[in-house]
């Protein structure tokens, strides 16, 4: 009996980092492109407007970042209803822009540091951080949430996730 929930919870662990790894991946080349066009924004016409660069940036990493989580990160576990599940995508992640837009606002406007460096270090890091944090556990919680099916790898989560339910 104890052998079997120690084994269903390092079951259960094994799958959770493997998604917070993959997770990871897919947030490592979100936030080059992130970082990537928003330093290209304020250099160019966008040099006065930091919150409105920011969304921008942050918008085309989401995409990026929607089909990368949809098609590796979670694929065992995407809606088969795709529209539903890009509008919950797409509210989760206006939360999570929003959180890195009111960390640029907040140091560009309120408290003052109105220097790109300034710019990059609230919005592309603060903000990144805190947003990705929120972004995880919403994909994983209300976004992905259809059950495991058998792909190669994932065949013995089924069974983990149902032992869970019926515990």
């Amino acid at each position: 009996m104890f052998q079997k929930l120690v084994d269903r919870i390092q079951g259960l662990m094994g799958l959770f980092w493997r998604e917070v790894a993959k997770f990871g991946v897919v947030g490592g080349f979100a936030f080059v492109i992130d970082t990537g066009i928003y330093l290209w924004l304020l250099s160019g016409g966008m040099s006065g407007h930091p919150t409105k660069a920011k969304i921008i940036s942050a918008a085309v990493a989401t995409v990026f970042s929607w089909l990368a989580n949809r098609y590796w990160t979670f694929r065992h576990r995407r809606q088969a209803n795709v529209l539903r599940e890009v509008f919950l995508f797409i509210i989760m992640n206006g939360i999570g822009m929003g959180i890195a837009a009111a960390c640029v606002y907040i140091s560009h406007w309120v408290l003052g540091f109105e220097s790109t460096t300034a710019d990059f270090v609230s919005g592309s890091i603060i903000g990144l951080v805190l947003g990705t944090i929120f972004r995880f556990f919403a994909y994983r919680f209300w976004v992905f949430t259809d059950e495991l099916d058998q792909e190669p790898g994932y065949e013995a989560d089924h069974s983990l996730i149902q032992a869970e339910h019926e515990a």
